[in-house]
């Protein structure tokens, strides 16, 4: 039975920075109550914006008029052994996928670092982790089926629209209503997980090395610190580590309770930014475990935080990082978090950031409560020197003239909207002024 919330309805997402108050709430429990919702507010005049756990930083589902929810939405579908492809509903969040997958005896082949998002806003928004041999969870997807604004019900694939289904990779919820995902899966599989010290300059000289030679990598910078953090994540045969309720323990303890009163601090005391960043370049433990994928991929995040990503072409990674760490240091920004750096393989999906270039991802960050304007449009005007494309669901300041200039598949990508959706049932402010849509 649909559910729908017409009173007192209130929405934030996780950051608290972009906040609404949606005329309705509506929860469907399955494709037909989808497709009679779409008819309904088409008849009323009402848009409608899909909701996924509200990880993103921009305000891509901020509505006044229907929010609709896929939580009622989760779960196995059906699994295809002969195809290694498992489908699975729209709304089914990243951690509990990892578990169903986990009893199936599968995997998905890559994932980020935070494992709360639903699949279908992972996926509508070019969502990664680390690795220059895999691709965002986007390249993962071989089917979708999409509600269109008519209430037409799409199965779109490599094989049924291409071309529709390479602009739905990433859409944004712009095209339709993703309800139900077809992924390729691999077996599961153990990784070894290893994060040490490092001096900056080490890291920097062996970034061709560490990106192609493990099969995962990512790196920490820490502001005003000669010393960066190293993970590297490789395929194992070795039996999960017996300690991992005390590892999750200190991960939750140290780097979020400890990281929180540091935070704090600097909230209370910008001063304290500079020593604090410091302390934590010094304080990064020598890591060793062993775990099946889907445990080691995402960390708990408790510690609030505005954050800013873009997708650089991989070769620049270590331009980039000696620019923006300079004017951090000549500008004498206020900032403790570290920037997180991330590569990711090419893909050819049009609105992905990664498309026709291996890439680079450079995610900085601001705790909540913190000013952030300046130091993140600094950094923006650095990533822009290097072509750099957004991450869709972080912040950042770009406009319909310059995202013409880094997408070039985005006209297409508009006409097919044009086409699917003509009145603009699943637009709203944000993105009409994003990409121009009138």
């Amino acid at each position: 039975m649909l559910t729908v919330r017409k009173h007192a309805n209130h929405w934030t997402n996780w950051t608290g920075n972009v906040q609404s108050q949606p005329k309705q709430i509506a929860m469907p429990e399955s494709v037909d109550e989808v497709v009679q919702l779409v008819l309904a507010c088409k008849k009323a005049g009402t848009r409608i914006r899909v909701v996924g756990s509200g990880h993103s930083f921009t305000r891509l589902v901020q509505t006044e008029d229907c929010l609709l929810s896929l939580d009622h939405l989760q779960g196995i579908v059906s699994v295809d052994p002969a195809d290694h492809t498992v489908e699975v509903w729209a709304g089914t969040k990243l951690k509990t996928l990892g578990h169903l997958l986990h009893e199936a005896g599968y995997s998905q082949e890559n994932l980020g670092d935070i494992n709360a998002q639903s699949i279908a806003g992972a996926v509508s928004t070019g969502t990664h982790g680390t690795g220059i041999h895999f691709g965002s969870i986007s390249t993962q997807v071989v089917g979708l089926t999409v509600v269109t604004a008519s209430g037409e019900v799409l199965e779109v694939s490599e094989q049924a629209r291409p071309e529709l289904f390479k602009a739905m990779q990433v859409s944004l919820g712009l095209l339709g209503i993703i309800v139900r995902v077809k992924l390729r899966v691999l077996p599961a599989y153990r990784l070894r997980y290893q994060s040490r010290r490092m001096q900056l300059e080490e890291c920097l000289t062996s970034l061709e090395t560490f990106k192609t030679e493990h099969r995962h990598f990512e790196f920490f910078i820490f502001p005003y610190s000669d010393t960066v953090q190293v993970k590297f994540m490789n395929e194992t045969s070795d039996p999960p580590s017996g300690n991992q309720r005390w590892s999750y323990l200190k991960k939750m303890v140290v780097e979020n309770g400890l990281f929180w009163l540091l935070s704090e601090s600097c909230r209370l005391r910008p001063s304290l930014s500079k020593s604090v960043s410091r302390l934590s370049a010094q304080s990064v433990p020598s890591v060793h475990e062993s775990g099946y994928s889907h445990q080691l991929f995402a960390t708990p995040r408790l510690v609030r935080f505005y954050e800013m990503e873009y997708c650089l072409p991989a070769e620049h990674m270590g331009d980039a990082i000696l620019e923006l760490r300079q004017a951090i240091e000549q500008e004498g920004f206020a900032v403790h978090f570290p920037l997180e750096c991330r590569y990711v393989k090419k893909d050819d999906i049009w609105l992905s950031p990664a498309y026709e270039r291996d890439s680079a991802f450079i995610a900085i960050h601001m705790y909540k409560g913190m000013p952030y304007e300046a130091y993140f449009a600094r950094m923006e005007e650095i990533f822009a020197r290097y072509g750099g494309r957004p991450h869709w669901g972080k912040m950042h300041s770009m406009t319909a003239e310059k995202l013409h200039r880094v997408y070039p598949r985005l006209p297409e990508f508009l006409a097919i909207r044009s086409e699917l959706d003509p009145d603009g049932l699943f637009v709203n402010p944000y993105l009409a002024d994003l990409f121009g849509i009138s």
